[in-house]
């Protein structure tokens, strides 16, 4: 049971943190195309601001209940996954650095260089992530012996679809956040944009689900238990939903978003059970809930750690969103006690 447990909690961590950091990646693609000057760049930068770092430690918590939950699953990723997973880790911290560092001198060769960092290291993590969680979806190709895969082989059809998909989902999520999160021309663009990006995700995520019943298992698990299908049918259900509520409010739009996003990770997570890393080769070499997990005395332990400080992570964002929560204007750019970046 407390593996079971654990697993659900794993898969929330990183639907949660899909969520949040899913639209900082999704607006740092953005931000070069939506925003037309220097000022209407800072405006966009700082929307994120003050979330973004806030936002990242979810991505900190869930690898850190993969290392107390599964570490053998923990160890074998970060083996079999080292290049992408480093890759990643490289483009977070560039993205960091370049949020602090583009204001620091008033250059417009300085502004633009971080400007671009800040596009290459939201979109080449979004796709990375996209990519590793593709792979395991599809199952990685390991048996006694280790791992058989390479860098180019992560690089296959589904894996690059799923990639581009999540790619997708964020910037769909990050233009519906700087939608509702700034004022005047660039919300206009950010609302434009997420109009017709909703098109093309509505036609990847169809091109997703179909091509997943081809290149993984996810489907047995509902096939076995027809009551999970209730999953991927909100993800369809809230994914239509975006585009409905653009008629009316941008706000429920983003809600609808984050929504797509945690069921769309969940739909993943139900296939996979009890998977965390099938094997293409042979399901006897799958790391599973149960084989790679840690002993129940760890897990008791870290379910109590999780039902303590979770919340109060929860609290405190929901606390800096609502500090945060009035839409930016240039005009607030001037002011002081409002500009960050």
């Amino acid at each position: 049971m407390l593996n079971t447990i654990w697993f659900a909690i794993w898969g929330l961590l990183w639907a949660v943190y899909f969520m949040l950091d899913g639209f900082d990646f999704g607006a740092g693609i953005l931000h070069p195309f939506i925003a037309k000057s220097d000022t209407e760049r800072r405006l966009v930068i700082n929307t994120l601001g003050p979330v973004w770092d806030g936002n990242e430690v979810w991505l900190v918590t869930a690898g850190g209940a993969t290392f107390a939950a599964f570490p053998t699953t923990y160890a074998y990723m970060f083996s079999y996954l080292y290049t992408p997973l480093f890759f990643i880790l490289i483009s977070l911290i560039f993205r960091g650095v370049s949020f602090e560092f583009r204001g620091k001198i008033q250059s417009e060769g300085w502004a633009k260089f971080w400007d671009f960092i800040i596009f290459l290291f939201s979109f080449l993590p979004a796709l990375l992530f996209g990519v590793a969680f593709g792979n395991i979806f599809e199952g990685l190709p390991m048996d006694a012996a280790g791992y058989h895969g390479t860098l180019i082989k992560l690089l296959n059809p589904y894996g690059l679809l799923t990639g581009v998909f999540f790619v997708l989902l964020f910037i769909e999520h990050g233009a519906l956040w700087v939608a509702i999160k700034s004022t005047g021309t660039v919300s206009d663009r950010a609302k434009a944009v997420a109009s017709k990006t909703w098109v093309i995700l509505l036609i990847v995520a169809v091109l997703f689900l179909v091509y997943t019943k081809f290149a993984t298992l996810l489907y047995d698990n509902y096939l076995a238990n027809p009551v999970w299908f209730i999953v991927p049918l909100i993800a369809v259900i809230s994914l239509l939903m975006i585009k409905v509520f653009m008629k009316s409010s941008y706000i429920k739009s983003f809600y609808a978003s984050c929504l797509t996003i945690l069921s769309v990770v969940f739909t993943g997570i139900v296939g996979l059970y009890p998977n965390l890393i099938p094997s293409s080769i042979d399901k006897a070499y799958s790391l599973t809930a149960f084989n790679s997990s840690s002993g129940p005395y760890t897990l008791k332990i870290m379910l109590i750690v999780v039902a303590i400080f979770v919340p109060i992570v929860i609290a405190y964002q929901i606390w800096s969103y609502k500090v945060f929560s009035k839409p930016l204007s240039e005009e607030d750019l001037h002011d002081k006690e409002v500009e960050i970046y």
